[in-house]
C-alpha cells in the first residue's frame, strides 16, 4: 500500500496526470470511441478530513495566508490542507474539493475534468471543461448551470444549451418547462451514474491527502480509472451484440 501511495505522490509532484488521462482519450478516440451525442456537465465535492482550526486560524487560511505560529511547528504544517474549503449543499456542510467532468452522451466516457476546492461555484468551471471535440452540439446541465452569461457563451461557440430551466421568486417554471426539464433530466442522469460508480464501487470519494496537487491526482487517476472500467464494459457489450 505504502509503495502505490508513494508512486502517486511521484505522479502528482511531476504533474502527469492530466496527460495520462488525455493520452487514454486519444487512445478511446483512435479505437471507435469518439465523443458523440453531446456533452453532460455537472460537479461532485469530494471530502478530505475535516480540519479541526481555530476561527482566527481559518480566517488567515480563507485569506490565502498560513497562521504565523505553524512557520515553527512543521510537524503540525505538513498535517494541515490550507487549499481545502467549505461549501453547503442541499443545507449540508462539506469540506474538501469538486471534481467537475464533462460526459459524453453516446459512451458515457469523462472527456474533460477540472479539480477545484469545494467552493467555487459549478457554473465557473463550463468553459473550462467544455469539449470542442464532440460531434453533436448539445450540452445538458443542471439549473446551477443556467445564467444569461452561459446561454451567450454557448451560443457564442455554435452549441445548443440544454440546460435545465430554474424558477424564480413570483414566477415559478410553467407546465412545459417542467416537462422539458424532465426530459432533460433523463439525459442528464447519466452523468449520475458516473459519481454513484465512483462513489459506491471504486473506494468512495474521500480523498485522505493534503493539498490542491495531491487531489487532483487522486481524483484525475479516479476519473481515468472510470474510463478504463467503462471501456471494459463496452467492449464486453460490443462482443454481446449478435
Amino acid at each position: 500500500a505504502k509503495t502505490v501511495w508513494l508512486y502517486r505522490d511521484q505522479l502528482a509532484e511531476v504533474g502527469v496526470i492530466e496527460t495520462l488521462f488525455a493520452d487514454f482519450d486519444d487512445y478511446l478516440k483512435n479505437h471507435g470511441y469518439l465523443a458523440m451525442g453531446g456533452q453532460i456537465i455537472d460537479a461532485s465535492i469530494v471530502s478530505v478530513p475535516t480540519q479541526h482550526n481555530s476561527r482566527d486560524e481559518n480566517t488567515t487560511i480563507k485569506a490565502g495566508e498560513i497562521p504565523e505560529d505553524w512557520a515553527s511547528k512543521p510537524a503540525k504544517r505538513c498535517q494541515k490542507d490550507v487549499e481545502a474549503r467549505w461549501t453547503k449543499k442541499h443545507g449540508k456542510s462539506h469540506y474538501g474539493y469538486k471534481n467537475h467532468i464533462n460526459v459524453d452522451r453516446r459512451y458515457k466516457l469523462v472527456r474533460r475534468y477540472h479539480v477545484t476546492d469545494a467552493s467555487v461555484h459549478d457554473s465557473q468551471v463550463v468553459e473550462v471543461i467544455l469539449d470542442a471535440n464532440n460531434t453533436a452540439s448539445d450540452v445538458w446541465a443542471d439549473s446551477a448551470y443556467r445564467s444569461a452569461k452561459i446561454e451567450d457563451m454557448l451560443a457564442g461557440k455554435g452549441l445548443t444549451s440544454r440546460i435545465h430551466r430554474k424558477g424564480r421568486r413570483n414566477k415559478p417554471l410553467t407546465k412545459r418547462e417542467e416537462q422539458g426539464n424532465n426530459t432533460r433530466s433523463k439525459v442528464r442522469v447519466r452523468v449520475e451514474h458516473i459519481f454513484g460508480a465512483q462513489s459506491n464501487d471504486m473506494g468512495g470519494t474521500l480523498v485522505r491527502s493534503i493539498g490542491l496537487v495531491r487531489a487532483k491526482a487522486r481524483i484525475g487517476l479516479k476519473n481515468l480509472s472510470y474510463n478504463m472500467r467503462r471501456l471494459v464494459q463496452l467492449e464486453r457489450l460490443a462482443t454481446a451484440s449478435p
